[in-house]
């Protein structure tokens, strides 16, 4: 953390309108980092408001929401309101990142974990702090400990829960500064309130996906490929691509689903030589966007390019993501479990 930026940050917000903004559909990383922020703004006299586009999850999102008190806009909500002078800070998500949209006002800073695009890099932010962590929700607790500010128990809770949500339980994407930031923030967090808020989960018409999702997977060699054949929220989404993770023979899983506004992808990968955001992005290459993490990234084909699948989608898919990993057509679960060794990303098919 660069402190005297960052006080910068802080000087030059005092008199403008300040807007948090997390990616579109924001998880509970998302969630408790702009909530820290803003408790920390909050702390030095600032007002500041958490807004997003798209939809919260029904589930996860509304249960936190109501647990901590933390209020959230919408795109639909601010749209009328919102000018370009407003200051606007990118938290967990980076401008053009592909995940965020573009609303009215000026991003003057951006606060990710996730790897840093190009506009980000050119892009001259009056403050910037993009690091390699399991959660975003690390890096706000660790603004807490540099400045010496004690967090509430709201805000610690907040911060916790979406530390163990993005690196899950510690097991994803963890670093040495996530389990800091647990120490750190657990002395402040309120047990009861994060055990009621972890008992949320899927609800029983969930239960058509994930049967879904079991009757449509393939298995070829390592690799495992999924469609959920009608719409349903992006986090289930993301936690039936970790329930297919969790198969023995699967160390790389891609799910995804058919939307009115096209594919969204969810992919995971537990090989060390595969990176989940390099690969969903390769293989979509020329027809959609996709990136994200090493273990785990996202990705989305728009309908209006869906044609160019064919009338043999599924195939199509499953070829891409397969002559990515260098496995072929016929190397099913039942002919190989053998894994292939070094992975090369093969630009030159698509």
């Amino acid at each position: 953390m660069d402190i005297l930026k960052f006080y910068t940050l802080i000087e030059y917000c005092r008199n403008k309108r300040t807007f948090i903004q997390t990616h579109n559909i924001p998880d509970p990383d998302a969630i408790g980092s702009a909530f820290g922020l803003k408790k920390l703004f909050k702390h030095y006299g600032l007002k500041s408001t958490i807004c997003y586009d798209g939809e919260l999850d029904r589930i996860s999102a509304a249960k936190m929401l109501d647990t901590f008190g933390i209020e959230m806009f919408s795109n639909r909500e601010l749209k009328d309101t919102m000018i370009p002078s407003d200051c606007i800070i990118c938290v967990d998500t980076q401008k053009k990142a592909g995940n965020i949209t573009d609303l009215v006002g000026t991003e003057i800073a951006v606060i990710d974990h996730h790897p840093e695009v190009e506009y980000s890099r050119t892009h001259d932010y009056l403050y910037k702090d993009i690091r390699k962590v399991g959660a975003c929700c690390s890096i706000i607790a660790g603004y807490f400990k540099e400045l010496e500010i004690e967090p509430s128990a709201e805000t610690a809770t907040a911060l916790l829960h979406g530390i163990k949500m993005d690196t899950l339980q510690f097991s994803r994407g963890v670093t040495a500064t996530d389990i800091e930031m647990f120490g750190f923030l657990h002395e402040y967090a309120d047990d009861d309130s994060l055990k009621s808020i972890e008992t949320s989960g899927i609800i029983f018409n969930d239960l058509k996906t994930y049967s879904a999702a079991i009757n449509n997977i393939h298995v070829f060699d390592y690799l495992g490929i999924s469609y959920i054949p009608f719409p349903c929220p992006d986090s289930l989404v993301s936690m039936v691509a970790d329930f297919i993770m969790s198969l023995k023979e699967i160390e790389v899983a891609v799910v995804y689903n058919v939307r009115p506004d096209g594919l969204k992808f969810s992919v995971r990968s537990e090989r060390r030589e595969v990176d989940a955001g390099v690969l969903v992005s390769a293989a979509l290459s020329g027809l959609g966007s996709g990136g994200g993490h090493a273990s785990m990234a996202g990705g989305k084909i728009p309908s209006h390019r869906l044609s160019e699948l064919g009338p043999f989608r599924e195939h199509f898919i499953n070829d891409r993501f397969m002559k990515m990993l260098g496995i072929s057509n016929n190397r099913s679960l039942r002919q190989s479990l053998t894994p292939t060794k070094n992975i090369n990303y093969d630009f030159k098919n698509l």
